[in-house]
């Protein structure tokens, strides 16, 4: 079982920066792969950022490439996203998530959710 807890979400001017975290529990946690995720207001979730456990495969949204980076230290069972140049049509729900299979995290299936954290980006 793992359990996911996001945070560092806030409101934040266009071209700020944000840390998100997420504090993972289990100590099998460098073996998870894991990924970012996002929900805007009527829109569907949607894969910002993912990683594999071995760190050999990464992914990145068209949308972000170039302005966010995920990473984890699996010292502090903790994963991040570290976003700059933050724009309005970033403001959604971030959520992160786990699994064993880094393909579920592609398909947006992965099993292990956060509870997710508002980011608020204003123009």
């Amino acid at each position: 079982q793992v359990q996911l807890v996001e945070s560092g979400g806030g409101l934040v001017q266009a071209g700020a920066s944000l840390r998100l975290s997420c504090a993972a529990s289990g100590r099998t946690f460098g073996k998870y792969a894991m990924g970012w995720f996002r929900q805007a207001p009527g829109k569907e979730r949607e894969i910002v950022a993912t990683r594999s456990w071995g760190g050999s495969s990464t992914y990145y949204a068209d949308s972000v490439k170039g302005r966010f980076t995920i990473s984890r230290d699996n010292a502090k069972n903790t994963m991040y996203l570290q976003m700059n140049s933050l724009k309005p049509e970033d403001t959604a729900v971030y959520y992160c998530a786990a699994d064993i299979d880094y393909n579920t995290i592609l398909l947006l299936t992965p099993q292990y959710w956060g509870q997710g954290t508002q980011v608020t980006v204003s123009s």
